[in-house]
């Protein structure tokens, strides 16, 4: 994600403050190893088993997981009619995978004949990630996608006064937010519950999963006469460097303004 997105070099708008240039096409591939046990599991069965998976870098998406036919359950395949065609790796052919009565539709493809420019491809099967009931990154649950090794979530205390408004009414203020920085995203500030209006929110039903940051639940804002939907989130168990912000409330809604000021 860091490489294909800005400014990462692989983006298709590299950074300008650079003392390189990439001759080749706006739409760039790398494929590299990945270094751990990958395995995906679906209706009780394990459909992939491999030490030797492969990720690919494209421009502008997600890093993608490339398993070598060899390490996917064949007997678990049917192959369907549907086909695809990427101008950059080629046509692609497509897998279902069955289990009993359970079947997962064109959930693996493949580049049976890669473009030229795409060779290394040859051998090597992609799976969407939802059409597994759960991936293993060695022995853990791997939830959301398969994390990129290439980004970053850093969290910094901070002292800066953060005051979150709708309108003229404060939803939230402190002067001791946690600022969370993440490789290609806005910087977030988390605010402690204890300096949050809570009796403007109520729960929602809404949540997200980040491989990198964990479970998020969502709170909508209540605010004269009107409901700011999803405003509101926090990760009670927040995962590995995002931990600090478990419990903490951060705020993004087109009807709300985060003020960011000098050092309380």
């Amino acid at each position: 994600m860091s490489l294909t997105r800005y400014p990462g070099p692989l983006a298709g708008n590299p950074p300008e403050n650079a003392n390189y240039r990439i001759e080749g096409p706006a739409h760039r591939l790398l494929m590299h190893e990945f270094p751990r046990r990958l395995r995906a599991v679906y209706a009780g069965e394990t459909v992939l088993d491999t030490t030797s998976a492969m990720l690919l870098h494209e421009t502008g998406l997600l890093a993608q997981s490339y398993i070598p036919f060899g390490d996917i359950r064949e007997d678990l395949l049917k192959q369907t009619d549907h086909h695809t065609y990427c101008p950059f790796k080629g046509t692609a052919s497509y897998w279902s995978v069955v289990v009993g009565d359970r079947v997962a539709e064109n959930a693996i493809w493949a580049y049976p004949e890669p473009n030229p420019e795409a060779e290394w491809l040859r051998g090597y099967a992609g799976f969407y990630w939802a059409a597994m009931d759960a991936w293993y990154d060695e022995d853990d649950l791997a939830e959301g996608h398969l994390r990129d090794p290439f980004h970053r979530v850093d969290v910094r205390s901070s002292s800066r006064r953060v005051t979150v408004r709708a309108g003229g009414t404060v939803v939230a203020e402190t002067t001791r937010p946690l600022l969370l920085s993440e490789t290609s995203l806005p910087n977030r500030f988390y605010v402690p519950r204890e300096d949050v209006r809570l009796d403007m929110l109520a729960p929602s039903e809404t949540y997200t999963v980040c491989a990198y940051k964990g479970t998020a639940s969502y709170w909508s804002v209540a605010v004269d006469g009107r409901t700011l939907a999803d405003a509101v989130w926090s990760y009670p168990e927040a995962n590995g460097d995002a931990a600090a912000v478990s419990g903490y409330l951060s705020f993004a809604h087109d009807e709300l303004t985060v003020e960011v000021g000098e050092p309380g």
